[in-house]
C-alpha cells in the first residue's frame, strides 16, 4: 500500500474543526448536519480521547456552523495496493482518496482513518487525503520490469467518484492511464459521476477491458440520505447503470450491505429495478461492523432509526455467533447461521427468477501493452 502520511494530530490533542471537536464524542447535530457518523472520537492508536459534557452553565450562544470539508495531499510514493484475501476476487487495487465524503455509516473503510491519527468517525468523511500524483505514480509503477497484469480494482476501500473527485479528476486521469496501456479495470461506487467518464469506460469495455458495479442499497431516498448522506441518490444511481449499460460497459449492482431488519426486505426490488435499468450481473455483501465501525454504526442506529436499533443489531449478532462481527475469511462477507442462509437463499432465488449471473466473461489482460516512450528504440520486427 501506499507511504502513509504524517499524523497531522501527534499528541492527541482536541481542536476545534468547523464546529466539531476533533477527538471526542456527542458532536453538536448542527456541527454534523449533512454527514453519516454521529460521533467523532479518538481512533484506537490514540492515547487520550475527550468527552462533551454539559456543565450547566448554557454558555453557546450559538449553534456551531456545520462541519467543513478538509482535503489534505497526500504523498505517498506509490498508488498499487496488493492483497492476499482468500475471499476477495483481486489482488490489487488503486484508491485514488483515503476517507470518503459519502458518509455511509457502516462503512469498512472507517478504522483506516485511526493509522493517520485520525477518528473513523467524522474524521473520515470530513477529512479527505487526495494524490494528485496517482497518476504519474502509476504509469511507473505499471512500466515496472516484470509488472504481471490483472484486473485493477478500484472503489474496493474509498469511492473513486466521491464528490472531491469533480474538481480533482484523479480518478479519470488513473483512467487514461489504464486505457493507454489496454490495462483491466473494474469500479464499485455509489455515484453517477461515474458516468462522466463512459467516454474512456466505453472504448475500454469495447476491448473487454472494463466493467463496473453501483451499489444500490436502498430504494428508500429518506433511509439513503440519512445512512448515505453524500453518495448519489438511489435514483441518480439506477440512472447511471442505465447510461453505463446503454454504452455497453458491463454494469452489475450490488446490494452492499445488506443489512437484516433495516433493508433487507428491499432485496428483490432492488434487484428488479436494477435489470430494468439494463444490470445483467448481481451481488451482495452481509453487513460488516469491524473494529471502530460497530460503535458507530450503532450510535448511528439509535439516532436515526430508535425504533429498530435493538432489533438490527440481534439480527446482525444472530449472522456472526452472537458478535457484532466475525472477521474469518469466507464469514466476514456472507456470516453464518439461520438468517445469512435465508438471506443467501433468497438472493439466489430472485437472481434466477430475475435473470442475473447467467454469464460471468473475466476482463482481457492478455492486450496489456506498455506504450513507447519519447526516445524509445523502435523495434525492427
Amino acid at each position: 500500500m501506499g507511504s502513509k502520511a504524517p499524523n497531522p494530530n501527534p499528541r492527541g490533542e482536541a481542536r476545534y474543526l468547523g464546529g466539531a471537536l476533533e477527538g471526542t464524542t456527542g458532536v453538536h447535530p448542527d456541527a454534523r448536519r449533512g454527514r453519516g457518523a454521529v460521533s467523532n472520537a479518538a481512533g484506537r492508536y490514540e492515547r487520550e480521547s475527550r468527552h462533551v459534557a454539559d456543565d450547566g452553565w448554557d454558555n453557546l450562544d450559538e449553534p456551531p456552523p456545520p462541519l467543513r470539508t478538509q482535503m489534505i495531499r497526500d504523498a505517498t510514493r506509490s498508488i498499487i495496493a496488493r492483497n492476499t484475501s482468500p475471499d476477495i476476487g483481486f489482488d490489487r487495487s488503486i484508491n485514488p482518496y483515503r476517507g470518503c465524503e459519502h458518509g455511509c455509516t457502516y462503512c469498512f473503510a472507517r478504522p483506516t482513518h485511526t493509522y493517520l491519527g485520525m477518528s473513523a468517525g467524522l474524521d473520515f468523511e470530513s477529512k479527505i487525503l487526495y494524490k494528485p500524483d496517482a497518476a504519474v505514480l502509476l504509469e511507473k509503477e505499471l512500466r515496472a520490469p516484470g509488472y504481471a497484469c490483472r484486473t485493477m480494482a478500484m472503489g474496493t476501500n474509498t469511492d473513486p467518484y466521491q464528490p472531491a473527485e469533480r474538481h480533482y479528476k484523479i480518478t479519470r486521469s488513473i483512467l487514461k492511464v489504464l486505457a493507454r496501456f489496454k490495462h483491466p479495470i473494474g469500479f464499485v461506487t455509489k455515484s453517477a459521476l461515474i458516468t462522466r467518464d463512459i467516454d474512456i469506460l466505453g472504448a475500454m469495455a469495447a476491448e473487454n477491458l472494463a466493467k463496473a458495479a453501483l451499489s444500490v442499497t436502498t430504494l428508500d431516498a429518506s433511509l439513503a440520505r440519512k445512512m448515505e448522506p453524500r453518495a448519489s441518490t438511489p435514483t441518480r444511481r439506477l440512472d447511471a447503470i442505465r447510461q453505463m449499460s446503454a454504452a455497453g460497459i458491463p454494469t452489475c449492482v450490488m446490494f452492499a450491505p445488506l443489512i437484516p431488519g433495516l433493508n433487507d426486505h428491499e432485496l428483490d426490488a432492488v434487484l428488479e429495478a436494477a435489470w430494468d435499468a439494463g444490470a445483467r450481473s448481481a451481488g451482495y455483501v452481509l453487513l460488516r461492523l469491524p473494529l471502530e465501525v460497530k460503535d458507530i454504526f450503532q450510535e448511528w442506529l439509535s439516532a436515526e432509526v430508535p425504533d429498530r436499533a435493538n432489533r438490527v443489531m440481534s439480527l446482525i449478532r444472530s449472522t456472526h455467533g452472537g458478535k457484532d462481527y466475525d472477521p474469518q475469511w469466507q464469514k466476514r462477507q456472507r456470516g453464518d447461521g439461520p438468517i445469512a442462509e435465508a438471506a443467501a437463499a433468497r438472493f439466489a432465488l430472485a437472481c434466477k427468477r430475475i435473470g442475473f449471473n447467467k454469464e460471468r466473461r473475466p476482463l482481457d489482460t492478455t492486450k496489456f501493452a506498455p506504450p513507447p516512450q519519447p526516445g524509445d528504440q523502435l523495434k525492427l520486427f
